[in-house]
């Protein structure tokens, strides 16, 4: 059975137990894993309720930060 290791944000290596080295198929199929795990991890962080509140933010410090207006004489 193959052993599978991939370790995030290190160069990793797929090899059989016995140190053989995979097919090319295989060697694709764990980069698309990494592509897998990062794409969920940001899907994580977009659906949280920090980031989705950013624009709402943003416009109260806009807001908050704007130049006031002269009276009109």
């Amino acid at each position: 059975m193959p052993v599978d290791r991939l370790k995030r944000n290190i160069d990793w290596m797929v090899a059989d137990q016995d140190g053989s080295i995979p097919s090319w198929e295989r060697v694709g199929i764990a980069v698309l894993m990494d592509i897998r795990s990062e794409l969920q991890t940001l899907n994580r962080l977009l659906a949280c309720p920090n980031f989705i509140g950013i624009p709402a933010t943003l416009r109260s410090i806009r807001k908050n930060t704007a130049p006031k207006r002269k009276a009109a004489k």
